[in-house]
């Protein structure tokens, strides 16, 4: 008798696979990278019994703007499409790719995992269907809990010392390969992806990169009391810095950096205002001497 039953029961769940499935994906929130594309079921939709992870041959699957979706066959990336439009899923053809805005990075990935499929009516599969949220995640905070060291050079008065810094603002940055975020980081997720699963990652290596990109601006002779300024210079410097590990590994990309303050110790500014003084004083002492001596050379060149 459970034989039966359990025949039954998979001849139902085939049937119901046979009806045109509708994926879809509500709008994503800011804090929100990931989600498992649902299947719409209404109130009096007859497609009732179809397998969560399988995605039937005909199936429609819509993509709003801002989104990136991938389907995903036994952890294989097959299919994968930046575009907003709804569109018809067809097992007999070959893995397409539409990739919207996102540029040929993602053709480049999408090459390099793609995985040749036909699958037909087995149903022994597992097919996901991912939405990845490619709008601009802003409000990112970061802030440093240990001082960073910045150079202070002033050519005029011959100073180059360190001084300690603090920094604090926000960050943004954006989805750009989905494919290479969700290899390298996401995985099989069963429901979503949120940022805070990653957001202490970045912001950990956010802040390793500060302390070098400091000094490159630091180099061009930006004071630390300029830093604020110069930000958009500065997260030009922290991208190209976090470019491999962002980029190449995660598919992420920092579109926006700002700083909202950036303070250095009491005692750190008092002694860079002492030292200019002294540099000053001896300066002007110098070039007193120096016009002492050039006044007593020209009387003896008088007298003689």
């Amino acid at each position: 008798m459970g034989l039966v039953r359990a025949a039954g029961a998979a001849l139902s769940t085939m049937m119901g696979d046979q009806w045109r499935e509708y994926f879809y994906c509500n709008s994503l929130d800011n804090d929100t990278l990931i989600l498992k594309g649902e299947k719409r079921i209404g109130p009096k939709s007859s497609n009732t019994k179809g397998a969560d992870n399988i995605i039937s041959n005909g199936a429609l699957i819509a993509v709003n703007d801002g989104q990136c979706m991938i389907i995903v066959e036994q952890g294989a990336i097959v299919e994968v499409c930046a575009e907003p439009g709804e569109f018809v899923f067809d097992s007999s053809t070959e893995p397409s790719i539409f990739y919207g805005d996102l540029g040929e990075n993602l053709v480049n990935s999408f090459k390099t995992f793609v995985k040749r499929f036909a699958f037909g009516g087995d149903t022994a599969k597992d097919q996901r269907i991912y939405y990845f949220n490619t709008k601009e995640i802003i409000g990112n905070k970061y802030g440093t809990a240990n001082p960073v060291p910045f150079r202070v050079l002033d050519k005029n008065i011959d100073l180059d010392i360190e001084i300690a810094l603090r920094a604090h603002g926000e960050f943004t940055f954006r989805l750009m390969d989905p494919i290479l975020f969700y290899k390298n980081l996401a995985g099989n997720v069963e429901k979503d992806y949120k940022k805070q699963e990653i957001e202490s990652q970045l912001r950990s290596e956010l802040l390793t990169k500060l302390q070098p990109a400091f000094a490159r601006i630091a180099e061009s002779g930006v004071r630390y009391y300029q830093i604020t300024a110069h930000t958009d210079e500065l997260g030009q410097i922290l991208n190209e810095l976090l470019s491999k590990s962002w980029g190449e590994h995660y598919g992420i990309e920092m579109t926006a950096f700002g700083i909202s303050s950036v303070t250095a110790p009491e005692e750190d500014i008092e002694m860079i205002k002492q030292l200019q003084k002294n540099a000053v004083y001896r300066n002007a002492t110098m070039a007193a001497a120096n016009l002492t001596a050039a006044q007593a050379d020209a009387m003896r060149a008088a007298a003689s």
